[in-house]
């Protein structure tokens, strides 16, 4: 039996990579990407990997980029396709090419609980509930090791982040800021709902009020993170 670990670089997955590592079990990493994943992501995935020394699959897929130009359309609260064909559809494929693996998934004790995610043929494990580990003791796993995630474990331009990610985005990181904004040309759709709030709902009229000194009242340094696109961030 193979138990692949569902691994996004989020503190549940990384906990749980620890936690089966710690109990010296057997087990892969499988990382589906899109291709849009901000750099201090990769530099966690691959702390984690050498911890656990452990093997990282990346399944083959079209990333962001691809997908956007296939359907000429972007991602948006009304057509979460992005986390369907990206994340959940990849995993699914891996695990029916590889018959009697055993999907470990990072849901907490503290969390509902739920299934059929990943389909019905797929067979999941999870050991943060059995061992009866909530939040708290996820963070304390993964500070344990140095390893606590960056807050951005989704994609750089994910239409689900809040608006103080978006300004530290802008901030932070102006080349993938740019990349969001011709996506955003190219479709002439937008990433974020446009009565989402009062703030410009396309990325260029967000840079215009970002560079003229307007920082969201619930900046990303004040925010304690749980994500909305849960698949990405387990």
């Amino acid at each position: 039996m193979t138990q692949i670990v569902a691994f996004s670089g989020g503190k549940d997955s990384t906990a749980l990579a620890l936690l089966m590592h710690e109990r010296g079990e057997q087990f892969d990493l499988l990382f589906t990407p899109t291709g849009n994943e901000l750099p201090e992501l990769h530099a966690h995935i691959a702390r984690v990997v050498q911890r656990v020394g452990r093997r990282l699959v990346e399944p083959p897929n079209r990333s962001l980029d691809e997908w956007i130009n296939h359907f000429d359309a972007l991602p948006n609260p009304r057509q979460r396709w992005c986390t369907r064909l990206i994340k959940i559809q990849p995993c699914i494929a891996y695990l029916r090419c590889n018959p009697g693996s055993v999907l470990c998934v990072g849901l907490r004790a503290d969390e509902m609980y739920r299934e059929g995610i990943y389909g019905a043929e797929a067979v999941c494990r999870y050991p943060l509930r059995e061992a009866g580990m909530d939040l708290a003791a996820v963070l304390a796993l993964c500070d344990r090791y140095g390893l606590r995630p960056t807050m951005r474990t989704d994609c750089a331009v994910c239409p689900f982040q809040r608006l103080g990610e978006w300004y530290a985005l802008w901030r932070d990181h102006p080349g993938e800021w740019a990349k969001g904004e011709a996506y955003e040309e190219a479709t002439g759709h937008t990433f974020r709902s446009a009565s989402r709030d009062t703030w410009p709902a396309g990325m260029a009229g967000l840079r215009e009020r970002f560079a003229r000194g307007d920082v969201p009242q619930r900046s990303l340094d004040k925010m304690a993170r749980e994500q909305a696109c849960r698949v990405c961030s387990l």
